[in-house]
């Protein structure tokens, strides 16, 4: 098969004919993000720290694309990053997509959409279990011509994977990580909310009645990224639980637990839901119109 190369490092997202425009246990506000020299470099400076470049971390290579994918979706990269919750957690460069899954991509990847109030080619995805994620993921990256992430012995009850494991030490497609999704959302501010000081509503949409709607729609963060906070809250890969207390690299969460790490808060929460350092909790079988995610790709480490 004649495969054809792609770089997915564009900020605006294009959909097959649409255009587009353009909770919770709390860190301390102030968190610092140190972000080593890459590609792309935040407007907001002033806690953005050059760091040593010789960690020898992988960047994210083209992703493989016969399948039309890159008409559906759009990655930024994000370079290799320091986060500072009293403890150093760092992560290696990854690309993120811009936006939440789509409804539309959904679909092409997954051949149907789950059951939502509000559906359109734009809108992002809802109603998907963290376990759908993961299936659409591994789904994507056989699309792309990459490696699947995810590996599993099958579907039990609840429509749970069982013996889950997640190999991220290939070049695939995945969820982000806790760590990377806040690294990603902050785009090197060290302030509670991306946007700072500035009218909240520009950027996010939340307390809202009606459910997500197009992605896109708000103003991005200093990565080109769009609802980082509001519209859907965002499937992570991690279980929850306490950080750790020493410093760590490319941090993947605890070895196992009851629930999923849930960032970025949904359309109809309050704007306290929305900050970068704000953590809720789901089990990985729930479905709501609340939650939808982005993915990540990533070339291992």
């Amino acid at each position: 098969m004649n495969m054809l190369k792609r770089n997915f490092i564009a900020l605006m997202i294009a959909l097959a004919g649409a255009g587009l425009m353009a909770g919770c246990t709390s860190i301390a506000d102030g968190d610092p993000v140190e972000l080593q020299p890459g590609t792309v470099t935040p407007k907001s400076s002033s806690s953005v720290k050059d760091v040593s470049s010789s960690s020898g971390a992988k960047e994210p290579s083209e992703i493989v694309d016969d399948e039309g994918l890159d008409s559906l979706i759009a990655f930024a990269k994000i370079p290799a990053a320091k986060l500072n919750r009293g403890v150093t957690f760092s992560t290696n460069a990854f690309e993120i997509s811009t936006t939440e899954v789509t409804q539309v991509l959904y679909k092409k990847v997954m051949g149907e959409v789950p059951a939502m109030d509000k559906t359109g080619d734009s809108i992002a995805v809802a109603n998907v279990s963290w376990y759908d994620a993961v299936l659409f993921c591994n789904a994507f990256a056989k699309m792309a011509g990459l490696d699947t992430a995810y590996i599993y012995d099958g579907e039990g009850a609840s429509q749970v994977l069982k013996n889950l494991t997640i190999d991220y030490s290939v070049e695939s497609v995945r969820l982000p990580t806790e760590t990377e999704w806040e690294v990603a959302a902050r785009a090197g501010t060290s302030t509670t909310y991306y946007w700072d000081v500035a009218v909240a509503s520009k950027y996010a949409y939340y307390g809202q009645t009606k459910g997500p709607v197009k992605v896109a729609g708000y103003l991005p963060n200093d990565f080109g990224l769009y609802d980082m906070g509001g519209n859907v809250a965002e499937w992570t890969n991690d279980w929850y639980g306490s950080y750790p207390t020493k410093n760590v690299a490319n941090y993947t969460g605890m070895i196992d637990g009851d629930y999923k790490i849930v960032r970025g808060g949904g359309w109809s929460d309050v704007a306290k839901a929305m900050a970068s350092a704000e953590r809720d909790k789901k089990v990985p079988t729930a479905r709501t119109q609340m939650i939808g995610f982005r993915i990540v790709h990533s070339v291992g480490f």
